[in-house]
């Protein structure tokens, strides 16, 4: 059995796996579409996490990491996988790509978070969402640190793709942080 990380499931494996592989699926975009009430942001305050959407484009890729599970503890695993993507996600069957053009697409279960789930936060301007990532935090830490980890981590898996959501995002949230800083240092002037 797989599955494939295309969040934080790409920097932060909290399970043991057989083995693993960077790859892509098609028909997707990644985008931080997801509110997140418990891991990066709180109910009174939710985070931005990402999601998958179908895109119009069949040919579309989010590149991420396929991991195979051992047979033996597959079970107690995806049980602890639907703990953690609970807040909205359901399972999906898709076809993954590696990138190793030696070895053979095949079947995995991806985690998606639909448009009608309680957790949906949807689309907004790259502003706003950054916004939201800047000033939350939950119990797996700062919604900042989910997206510049996401980021890293792409720009070392597909140096080629460039995953314009994801960047543009980080870009805008890197200039809040300096925006408030400087705004920080006014006040304490003042």
């Amino acid at each position: 059995m797989w599955i494939f990380g295309y969040g934080s499931l790409v920097w932060k494996v909290d399970f043991p796996y057989k083995s693993k592989l960077t790859g892509f699926i098609k028909g997707y975009t990644r985008k931080f579409y997801q509110g997140s009430t418990d891991h990066r942001g709180t109910p009174c305050k939710p985070g931005r996490v990402v999601t998958l959407l179908p895109s119009t484009d069949p040919e579309d890729r989010v590149w991420g990491i396929a991991y195979e599970l051992h047979e033996a503890n597959k079970d107690d695993i995806m049980k602890h996988l639907d703990f953690r993507e609970k807040n909205g996600y359901e399972k999906v069957m898709v076809t993954f790509h590696p990138a190793n053009l030696n070895e053979r697409p095949f079947e995995l279960s991806i985690y998606v978070a639909t448009a009608d789930n309680d957790h949906y936060a949807g689309m907004a301007d790259i502003d706003s969402i950054a916004r939201i990532i800047v000033d939350s935090s939950g119990m797996s830490g700062t919604n900042r640190e989910y997206l510049y980890q996401l980021a890293s981590a792409m720009r070392l898996l597909a140096p080629h793709h460039e995953d314009d959501h994801l960047y543009e995002l980080e870009a805008a949230v890197k200039r809040l942080e300096i925006t408030d800083e400087q705004q920080t240092n006014c006040d304490m002037e003042s």
